[in-house]
């Protein structure tokens, strides 16, 4: 398989790309260097490779979350923009 000219353009014209003729045939070079080293890579023998769906193993790194004691509400309350009564004062949503 191979790209040609046209389907640069095709592909140019529907990403509404104005290319020149120069970006043309280069792009049409590079992605056919592409398909050329994805077909090297087809001719890999990987029968004895386990399908993985991440190259490194991957552990959860959170922490064990464990009860503790909150923050007092006054001490909260400083990072209130606005405050009522003990509760964050935010403008009405609803009409």
């Amino acid at each position: 398989m191979s790209i040609t000219l046209k389907d640069v353009e095709h592909v140019a014209k529907l990403a509404r790309l104005d290319l020149s003729a120069d970006e043309k045939t280069l792009f049409t070079d590079q992605l056919n260097a592409i398909l050329k080293y994805a077909e090297q890579l087809n001719a890999l023998d990987t029968s004895n490779v386990a399908p993985t769906t991440h190259v490194l193993p991957l552990v959860n790194v959170m922490r064990d979350d464990l009860p503790h004691e909150s923050l007092p509400v006054d001490q909260v309350m400083l990072n209130a923009p606005d405050e009522e009564e003990g509760h964050f004062k935010v403008p009405a949503v609803i009409e």
